[in-house]
């Protein structure tokens, strides 16, 4: 006979870790979804929007991936005149984004701005 005794604690694990400037905030906010909300909602304020798992977002960041690469000349004039970001980051941070939440659709979403 014996006794075996465990004690367990769960630890959330960061499953990905990206990083985009708010200076793309102005071309987040021009890509218009068909829920009625706008790219920048779903980057910059989801959990205002009660999009709290990758999953919630995986395929509005799909539908707004598509809107960008539809029109690349209408979302480049809001390239910041700054010269810190442009629409090919934008569009590259969205694809990554994206691939990860369709693999982590329970991850949470956490942000920091």
């Amino acid at each position: 006979m014996s006794l075996d005794v465990s004690l367990w604690v769960t630890k959330p694990v960061c499953v990905y870790t990206s990083n985009i400037t708010h200076n793309l905030g102005s071309m987040a906010a021009n890509v218009k979804l068909s829920n009625g909300l706008t790219l920048y909602h779903v980057l910059w304020r989801p959990v205002e929007h009660k999009l709290v798992l990758a999953g919630d977002i995986a395929e509005l960041l799909d539908e707004a991936w598509n809107i960008l690469l539809s029109s690349p000349q209408y979302y480049k004039q809001f390239n910041p005149h700054n010269g810190w970001g442009n629409y090919d980051n934008l569009c590259n941070f969205v694809y990554n984004y994206r691939n990860i939440c369709w693999q982590e659709p329970a991850a949470e979403i956490g942000i920091s701005r």
